[in-house]
């Protein structure tokens, strides 16, 4: 199963034109301070304060309102998607290998769309519910195939357990249990990157060599990663909380509440597929 986030590189704030906007992090001269968006970043979070100080209020700012509509309309597109796809592209012995040349094809689609929008200065709608639907294409396959193959209940256990760490994410930020620093976001970034690289060796050994690799996606391995995977994705949320409150303190442009719903989206994907992926290695192993 596919379990990537090509938003490595999370959003900072600068000052842009009298407003505080999202630029894509790091910038020039981040080099020189770590690659870290909080050396760049005026109006990032430091480790010795945490709360930080109101922006005037500005016309046309983000709101929280804002970021939760775009939310509901990028994870209602990917349910969607989900949706038709298991509806419309059974995982039977008759059309498997259609049904999985498509998620494939979604999945690579709804990749490379996300590397576009991430590589852009500011959102563009279109291309965060594009790969929204695309994704959701992905997932129903996927879904669909775990629950014919493995267990009706595996998907439903995912679904819960992602609304669960979701949940327990947003109370911990909000009560301040998880600080988000330099230190939380370097060692978040490294965490993953390294993760991923260790899923790319993984899936470049099954590739040539067959079987499951290195063993990283079953057995012992693959319930230790899937659990470190789900962890990463937990502080990734916390990075898209911190964004969010960021935005609608700064005043941020109101358009900028597409990031921050493509963001949410994308770390929720992950989460989801690494609970899936350890459910299903959880109940093979019953």
């Amino acid at each position: 199963m596919r379990s990537s986030n090509p938003v490595f590189s999370r959003r900072g704030f600068s000052r842009d034109n009298g407003y505080a906007g999202f630029n894509a992090a790091p910038q020039a001269g981040a080099a020189t301070a770590g690659a870290n968006p909080y050396a760049t970043n005026p109006y990032a979070q430091q480790d010795t304060q945490y709360g930080v100080p109101q922006a005037p209020a500005r016309s046309g700012a983000m709101t929280i309102d804002d970021v939760v509509t775009r939310t509901a309309i990028t994870l209602g597109t990917v349910v969607l998607g989900a949706a038709l796809a298991w509806w419309l592209l059974p995982v039977d012995s008759a059309n498997l290998g259609k049904s999985y040349g498509i998620a494939i094809g979604a999945a690579l689609v709804a990749f490379v769309l996300s590397l576009i929008q991430s590589f852009k200065r500011k959102p563009v709608p279109a291309l965060i519910v594009a790969y929204a639907a695309f994704e959701g294409v992905f997932l129903g396959v996927i879904s669909s195939a775990v629950s014919t193959y493995i267990g009706p209940g595996v998907v439903m256990q995912a679904v819960m357990g992602t609304m669960c760490v979701f949940a327990g994410v947003l109370v911990a930020y909000k009560m301040r249990w998880i600080r988000v620093t330099r230190r939380f976001y370097g060692f978040v970034m490294a965490a993953a990157m390294g993760f991923m690289l260790l899923m790319m060796v993984n899936l470049l050994f099954a590739v040539f060599g067959g079987g499951d690799g290195l063993g990283f996606r079953s057995g012992g391995l693959g319930i230790l990663f899937g659990v470190i995977g789900i962890i990463l994705g937990a502080c990734f949320l916390a990075l898209d909380f911190k964004q969010v409150e960021d935005g609608v303190a700064y005043g941020a442009p109101r358009e900028e509440s597409w990031l921050a719903a493509f963001g949410l989206t994308m770390t929720l994907v992950w989460i989801y597929l690494e609970m899936l992926r350890l459910l299903s290695i959880l109940s093979g192993d019953d």
